[in-house]
């Protein structure tokens, strides 16, 4: 994983789980949508400090793999780094991981959008810092 990737911890509680007391698959959604959001507010761009500025970031695609399950009581990570960039998408890889296991990877595609729900470029900020920070991908 990328030394410049995020982590967000994540604790398995009995609202998250299935009758199996495993995650129920669409609640590591909810865990990698607050991993994103703390990853881009950490680097200064908290989803709701966009939103102020009239930017929205949208998820335009995710491709999720799951390898084995979280249960319940669990404390687990998400792992996010980016894979790629344009001035219109960005795309992340995100695990959900407990210690050495990867537990779900994602691909994650955000796309920028206006208050009219438009697509648009990158905020000039937002573009600088994926340039300078993940200029290889």
């Amino acid at each position: 994983m990328n030394a410049k990737a995020g982590r967000f911890e994540v604790k398995v509680y009995y609202e998250d789980v299935d009758s199996l007391s495993v995650v129920y698959y669409a609640n590591y959604l909810k865990y990698l949508e607050r991993g994103r959001s703390e990853f881009f507010a950490n680097a200064g761009f908290a989803p709701w400090s966009l939103n102020d500025q009239g930017v929205l970031v949208a998820v335009y695609k995710a491709d999720l793999t799951f390898s084995a399950p979280a249960r319940l009581g669990d404390t687990c990570e998400v792992v996010t780094s980016i894979v790629s960039h344009t001035p219109l998408r960005v795309v992340l890889e995100q695990n959900v991981v407990r210690g050495d296991t990867r537990l779900v990877k994602g691909l994650v595609t955000l796309v920028f959008l206006d208050r009219d729900l438009k697509l648009r470029e990158a905020p000039p900020d937002v573009s600088a810092w994926l340039k300078r920070e993940w200029p290889n991908v």
